[in-house]
């Protein structure tokens, strides 16, 4: 069994279509594809997938196969970027990602924190979405994140903030007469909230309005903030989301806090358990700089 064996099964997982695999993610032949799918179940020795007209669906061995099979090639990428680190002369490298807009309140803080290894050590900074944070910590693409507690993903986590959630809304909104919106107040409105990728805020937001007796119908499921502007301005409709929003908002766009106790959602330091950086050690023993006296959990 060959590592591209492994690659191409994932590939026609996530695209669920060997010729949409085959032609826009592998740049391969459906025939050749389907060929290499067959070797590889072969090799396991029972059946991995199930064909029809509607594309391919896993079977119940291929979804165990499926777990173990992506495992596998973060590993090697991890081995690969650890590789590449290690023959690369110079100062060393840290790269931390944040969830984008994060990076305005936190960026400054990770710095200090690092501040007496600046002189020998390249930081290089990304953002992007939670999920995709958590998948490069495990490919070794990232030594540190400041992300939400992904529950999909194998890593340890430090608690550094909890947010709470807010409601945005069009700048001429009725409710921006409110100081404070209560969620029944949502009820009637075009709703957004987290899809399924944004698992984590999905799970927080449908459990306080369950906790609040409010029954809303999700609308419009965002995974990043940056879709979710844009829906609250075009269709004018209330978002609840986290409080970093505020760092993010356009002019068309305004928050309102949430009256009585609002739900938070956790910040938190996110890396690789097998990662053995040096600075990666010493900037979590100094987690307590980080986080501030008042904002330690």
């Amino acid at each position: 069994m060959e590592l591209r064996h492994l690659r191409y099964f994932v590939a026609v997982v996530e695209e669920g279509s060997l010729t949409t695999a085959a032609e826009h993610r592998l740049h391969t032949s459906q025939p050749s594809l389907s060929r290499q799918i067959r070797d590889l179940e072969y090799q396991v020795g029972t059946e991995l997938l199930s064909r029809s007209v509607h594309g391919v669906e896993l079977t119940a061995a291929g979804k165990v196969f499926l777990d173990h099979a992506r495992l596998a090639l973060m590993q090697v990428d991890a081995a690969v970027e650890a590789a590449r680190r290690a023959a690369q002369p110079g100062k060393k490298m840290f790269a931390i990602g944040f969830q984008t807009g994060h990076e305005m309140n936190w960026l400054p803080r990770a710095m200090n924190v690092l501040r007496d290894e600046l002189k020998t050590i390249e930081v290089k900074v990304s953002s992007d979405y939670s999920p995709d944070l958590a998948e490069a910590l495990m490919r070794g693409r990232l030594d540190l994140a400041f992300l939400r507690v992904e529950p999909d993903y194998d890593l340890a986590y430090h608690v550094v903030d909890r947010e709470p959630l807010i409601v945005l809304m069009p700048s001429d909104h009725r409710l921006t007469a409110k100081q404070a919106i209560h969620p029944r107040e949502l009820v009637g409105e075009i709703f957004i909230g987290g899809s399924n990728k944004a698992s984590v805020l999905r799970a927080v937001t449908q459990d306080y309005l369950r906790r609040s007796g409010v029954d809303l119908k999700l609308d419009h499921g965002v995974d990043n903030m940056a879709m979710a502007m844009s829906l609250v301005a075009s269709t004018r409709g209330l978002a609840l989301m986290p409080a970093y929003a505020k760092n993010l908002m356009p002019w068309s766009v305004v928050s309102r806090p949430l009256e009585g106790e609002a739900p938070t959602i956790d910040v938190a330091v996110g890396y690789s358990k097998s990662n053995t950086s040096p600075i990666l050690k010493l900037f979590l023993s100094r987690l307590d700089e980080l986080v501030g006296p008042n904002q330690q959990h």
